[in-house]
């Protein structure tokens, strides 16, 4: 079976003799055909993602389509496209028992922890299929990416009228955007990069925009809030100065939310915390609620899924196709690999 493997730091191997997948019980044998790219696969690339060893198969946006399948009681059949829940949960850990299968003891993300989808075929739970029928392929890809964001708004809690800050316009803070205008927030985008300010506007229908390098951050948030400060703050960089300034953003008795994850430490001001009394939660994954919620937006929404895929290659032309979505220059927002063209 073909499949690309990340060796080691910054080195791809394209392999054809990989072990074909074994259909256990409860298990079924999906065809990949598309993988979308994220933070995850860059840094591992790279070696700045934590938790991670090498070689490894990157890949855990996927959609599919089902080659074998016993009986089960999803109802899912053999030709189904699906998307995959790439988190493997163990089901009987305290954060398991309670719903949070997202934050498992014992979690293993495809792509991280153990194997992802960067192969043609892939071995995966039933349990962990979610029928994609009426949507794209493309569209059943970039459904993980999206939960991601669902999860922190449906976390934060926030609710009609609530001024929120999302802070960092990448592919997950373009999906907090997303569905905190879904909840009936007002939303803020802030970020350095103008580009990807006025796609916020376009794309995502933020409210308003900050540029963190052309104003004062603080005088602006106060004036778009009535003083007030936004209620909630979602930082979605993945960086620790932004998230360490983050505190001083959020509106008294405000919330928040850490949607990206960084390799290092994060410290702050303990009377800034105290005074605001503020709640700092921490967003992980999503579970199966927040991909079925993705699926019913995706479904009855316009979402301009074309123009948030901004790059895609070929299984065979993705090794160097890789190496050019890791400039900056390039512009990308969400890349997409096509295993096959259907």
């Amino acid at each position: 079976m073909k499949g690309i493997v990340c060796d080691e730091i910054e080195r791809f191997r394209m392999t054809d003799d990989l072990p074909e997948p074994e259909l256990l019980d409860g298990h079924a044998i999906v065809s990949i055909r598309r993988v979308g790219i994220c933070g995850t696969d860059y840094h591992a690339f790279r070696g700045n993602q934590p938790f991670f060893h090498y070689p490894r198969i990157l890949g855990h946006e996927l959609s599919g389509i089902i080659e074998q399948i016993g009986d089960n009681e999803g109802s899912l059949h053999t030709g189904d496209q699906v998307s995959i829940i790439p988190y493997l949960h163990c089901g009987h850990c305290v954060a398991c028992r309670r719903g949070k299968t997202n934050c498992c003891t014992d979690m293993q993300v495809l792509g991280v922890h153990v194997d992802g989808g960067m192969r043609e075929r892939i071995s995966m739970p039933i349990t962990h299929l979610l029928r994609t029928d009426g949507l794209s392929l493309d569209e059943a890809a970039i459904v993980e990416p999206l939960a991601i964001g669902a999860h922190a708004v449906r976390r934060a809690g926030i609710g009609a009228g609530d001024r929120v800050l999302v802070i960092g316009s990448g592919p997950i803070g373009l999906g907090v955007m997303l569905f905190a205008k879904d909840a009936g927030a007002s939303v803020i985008a802030m970020d350095m990069n103008g580009e990807r300010l006025a796609f916020c506007k376009d794309w995502a229908k933020v409210d308003h925009t900050v540029n963190a390098l052309e104003t004062d951050v603080k005088q602006r948030l106060s004036e778009l809030t009535e003083g007030e400060f936004p209620i909630a703050v979602f930082d979605a960089t993945g960086n620790a100065g932004s998230m360490n300034r983050s505190f001083e953003l959020a509106a008294h008795g405000g919330t928040l939310i850490f949607v990206g994850l960084v390799k290092g430490e994060i410290t702050f001001s303990d009377p800034e915390f105290h005074k605001r009394e503020l709640t700092l939660m921490g967003s992980r994954n999503a579970t199966r609620e927040d991909f079925n919620h993705v699926l019913d937006v995706l479904r009855h929404t316009e979402v301009a899924i074309d123009k948030y895929i901004t790059h895609r290659s070929s299984f065979d032309g993705m090794i160097e196709a890789f190496d050019q979505w890791l400039m900056p220059d390039s512009k990308v927002i969400k890349a997409i690999v096509e295993l096959k063209a259907d």
